[in-house]
């Protein structure tokens, strides 16, 4: 199972950033427990985070695109894509990722990827952070967005002199 491996997602000390939570609205019980992660981390980290709902997956790009435009510190995005009998599912996993990676380059805003990419609704639930999941991929993916948003000012700040 993926996750194997995987560091602790405990809070960071985020206090006063801002989140964007974009997420798509397929398969609500996946993306209750996804955003749930989202929204216990951040509130632990005391960040101030908002959920904004798209219709499905492939429109987290422009979401997020928008979102870090409008000065948001971070952007979280969720969504879960199961793969089904046509081509559809490699079309819409590509372009999320990849519309995702460059919104994250060319607004140098942290970008949280918390996008499902399943054989079925199962393994989907099974890392969604509900009660018995094995794993919280929405939980880790605000981790990363937030730890990443923190990386980002440290080195604006400069380099540090060693003793």
């Amino acid at each position: 199972m993926s996750g194997e491996g995987a560091t602790s997602a405990g809070p960071v000390d985020a206090a006063g950033m801002r989140v964007a939570i974009v997420a798509a609205s397929w398969h609500d019980d996946v993306m209750d427990g996804l955003i749930a992660g989202a929204l216990s981390l951040c509130e632990e980290s005391s960040a101030d985070a908002v959920v904004l709902r798209v219709p499905g997956t492939f429109e987290l790009p422009l979401a997020a695109a928008v979102c870090a435009d409008s000065g948001y510190d971070a952007v979280v995005a969720l969504g879960v894509v199961v793969r089904g009998g046509t081509p559809h599912f490699e079309y819409v996993c590509d372009a999320a990722t990849s519309g995702l990676t460059r919104v994250a380059l060319d607004t140098r805003t942290p970008i949280g990827f918390g996008v499902l990419t399943c054989d079925t609704v199962e393994q989907a639930l099974d890392r969604a952070g509900l009660p018995g999941s094995r794993e919280d991929k929405g939980r880790e993916a605000a981790h990363a967005a937030l730890s990443t948003a923190l990386l980002l000012r440290e080195i604006a700040r400069g380099p540090r002199l060693r003793p």
